[in-house]
């Protein structure tokens, strides 16, 4: 049974850091997407960064420059380090793995067949 659970959420004042860990247990797909979502208040899921196997890693727009994900695969962990954060990344933020090959933008969230509890994130002004 997969299980992936995030950690490092919390409250910051806006400009801050913080970093998020995702570490996932009975994971064995080799290959494919893990990847950040985030869900604010009122709003739907949307997803923040995403990283293939092979270390390829993507943003959306309103995180570049200012988040890094990374994953260890041989730690089956997945890692996202926020930096000038800002109160509108205030918000819940899920770990996702890609479990079977699929086609399909790594937004999507039909690609991804795990997903963690989530850790929240709030970002004061």
């Amino acid at each position: 049974q997969v299980q992936l659970v995030e950690s490092g959420g919390g409250s910051v004042q806006e400009g801050g850091s913080l970093r998020l860990s995702c570490a996932a247990s009975g994971y064995t797909y080799s290959r494919g997407y893990m990847a950040w979502f985030r869900q604010a208040p009122g709003k739907e899921r949307e997803a923040v960064a995403g990283v293939y196997y092979s270390g390829l890693t993507q943003y959306v727009d309103s995180v570049k420059g200012r988040f890094t994900a990374s994953r260890d695969n041989l730690k089956n962990t997945l890692y996202l380090q926020m930096t000038s954060l800002k109160p509108e990344d205030t918000a819940m933020y899920y770990c996702a793995a890609q479990g079977r090959l699929i086609s399909g933008f790594w937004t999507s969230e039909v690609r991804y067949d795990y997903w963690g509890q989530g850790t929240q994130v709030t970002v004061s002004s």
